[in-house]
């Protein structure tokens, strides 16, 4: 149920000895991990011989969140898909779809499992994290469903689920929660624009979802939106008939510093209902320290293997191909 890093371009005996845990679950990816396509595709060979069974991930949105660039196509800003769509909605949607067949193909061939997208926020320039680099589809709720639903119909046929990213909608808030804990005191009923993208693919079946780290004190006045029992247990399954899997955002991310430390918010994350949860990309890169940590929370909270293992439903569909 726990999402790990690594802390360079090769994989280290303590690093190998972790992967071992029960409670890890997968393996991310970062610009550190990467010097060119054919250093990462062994680096993650070596992560194969060490636990076969893992979930790899990367983030691979395109524009300014795409890791990997050497070896592969260049995806670009999805907001660009946007702007097609307001001259060419034809052309957008079929494009979108290639995107993410491409996208998925390409990371297949890699032996990567799953990609972090699509983003489903609104594109508001405001948002100091997603409208500010393009990230979104489109500020029209309905244009970014029609994008996200060829982008992920596009993925399924490269053989890859997708992630809808950032639950309940990241892109009307100003602040990072890399940075700092945003806050948005709207009600749950003025969030129906950032909330239409996330209900329009939940009925769609979308596989999986990544809760934000924003509190909304008017539905739950303690926990922001990956640590809520109300958020993921009562209004994502509950009232919106989500089925798929929760997957947390960084819990090393700043906005998620109020829980607690590491190990307070790995056990608050999943008593919440996150099925994985991410602990990577500390600004020092301190696992064993920030991991273990995290691993021995889950195991003293939850016993010493989890009971659920439905993230291996996320694994790639076809195999890759070199």
């Amino acid at each position: 149920m726990i999402i790990i890093d690594l802390q360079d371009k090769t994989l280290s005996k303590a690093e190998a000895e972790m992967l071992m845990h029960p409670w890890v679950a997968g393996v991310i990816f970062f610009k550190r991990n990467i010097e060119s396509y054919q250093q990462l595709k062994k680096l993650i060979a070596e992560v194969r011989a060490v636990r076969p069974d893992l979930l790899l991930a990367m983030d691979h949105e395109g524009g300014a969140v795409q890791r990997l660039k050497d070896g592969v196509t260049i995806l670009p800003q999805m907001g660009t898909l946007g702007e097609l769509y307001d001259k060419d909605p034809e052309a957008a949607i079929k494009h979108a779809c290639e995107l993410g067949r491409t996208a998925a193909k390409e990371l297949s061939a890699l032996d990567i499992d799953l990609s972090f997208a699509p983003v489903l926020d609104l594109n508001k320039a405001e948002s100091t994290i997603i409208g500010k680099y393009n990230r979104g589809f489109h500020r029209e709720p309905k244009i970014i469903v029609a994008l996200a639903t060829a982008f992920m119909e596009g993925m399924e046929a490269g053989g890859m689920a997708c992630v809808g990213k950032h639950f309940p909608g990241h892109g009307t808030v100003v602040a990072d929660s890399h940075a700092e804990l945003p806050q948005d005191n709207r009600s749950y009923a003025e969030l129906s624009d950032d909330l239409y993208p996330f209900e329009a693919m939940i009925k769609q079946g979308i596989p999986a979802l990544m809760p934000a780290h924003i509190l909304y004190p008017q539905i739950d006045k303690q926990y922001p939106v990956g640590f809520s029992t109300e958020w993921i247990k009562t209004i994502a399954r509950e009232k919106l008939g989500f089925k798929g899997l929760m997957i947390s955002d960084d819990l090393e991310m700043k906005g998620a510093y109020g829980i607690g430390d590491i190990g307070e918010r790995t056990r608050t994350a999943i008593d919440a209902g996150c099925d994985l949860v991410l602990v990577c990309n500390h600004p020092s890169y301190s696992p064993p320290d920030v991991a273990q940590a995290a691993l021995k929370a889950a195991t003293d909270a939850f016993g010493d293997k989890p009971e659920n293992t439905n993230w291996t439903r996320l694994r790639r569909k076809v195999p890759g191909t070199v």
